[in-house]
């Protein structure tokens, strides 16, 4: 798919940030949703399928929106650490009128709710240790539907300029408490390839740089039909 299937309509993006509770919400979901490939890669990976899809580490539900204004009605379900975040999805939710999308909020460490279909994790596993990402990609996969994907994007740890700069910038949002947390591990390559077909999925890894300067890479998880 190229961008011009995924991009948003102007109309779209300014309507879904017209959702926002708040004023910084509105200009970062603006620019988030203008500029970030990975809206586009997961729309590639889900688009036609009736799977619902879970959202590990949601923020505000920017997926979910994003999904629906490309024309996806299956069910979602976001799930985040941020208390603020979900109360502001779910308010964003309340004044789209979308159905079938829903928020939780939760610790992906500790708990996960009971769902079969798509998994999405987005940017999140660089909080955590390296046992408690293996915990958390082992449960997502558990939760993988027959036909379904897992979809993770992640920095990985190398001795490359991006990688660098993709650490800077978390930290940045540790530090303008756009994050409740500073970095604490980033993964590799090897460890999807391990953990993942241990838990039956079928693995994938590519670039997913973008117009972005960050060490972003594209994880599919497939199970089979």
């Amino acid at each position: 798919m190229n961008h011009e299937e995924t991009a948003l309509s102007p109309e779209n993006l300014e309507a879904i940030a017209s959702l926002c509770p708040r004023r910084w919400d509105y200009y970062y979901t603006r620019s988030k949703l203008s500029t970030d490939p990975v809206y586009g890669a997961v729309l590639a990976h889900v688009r036609g399928s009736k799977l619902p899809l879970l959202d590990i580490g949601c923020g505000i539900g920017l997926l979910s929106h994003y999904l629906r204004a490309m024309g996806q009605d299956a069910a979602v379900t976001g799930f985040d650490y941020d208390a603020r975040k979900i109360k502001a999805a779910c308010i964003m939710a309340v004044r789209a009128g979308v159905r079938d999308v829903h928020f939780d909020h939760g610790d992906a460490r500790t708990q996960m709710p009971d769902f079969h279909g798509h998994v999405v994790i987005l940017d999140i596993l660089q909080f955590f240790t390296e046992a408690e990402q293996n915990t958390l990609l082992t449960s997502a996969a558990a939760r993988v539907a027959p036909g379904g994907s897992l979809i993770i994007r992640s920095g990985l740890q190398d001795d490359s300029w991006r990688f660098r700069i993709t650490v800077f910038v978390d930290y940045f949002a540790k530090f303008c408490l756009w994050m409740k947390a500073a970095p604490t591990r980033y993964p590799d390559a090897a460890q999807f390839h391990r953990v993942l077909e241990k838990a039956g999925l079928e693995v994938s890894i590519q670039p997913l740089w973008g117009g972005t300067p960050f060490n972003n890479f594209l994880i599919i998880g497939q199970r089979a039909g």
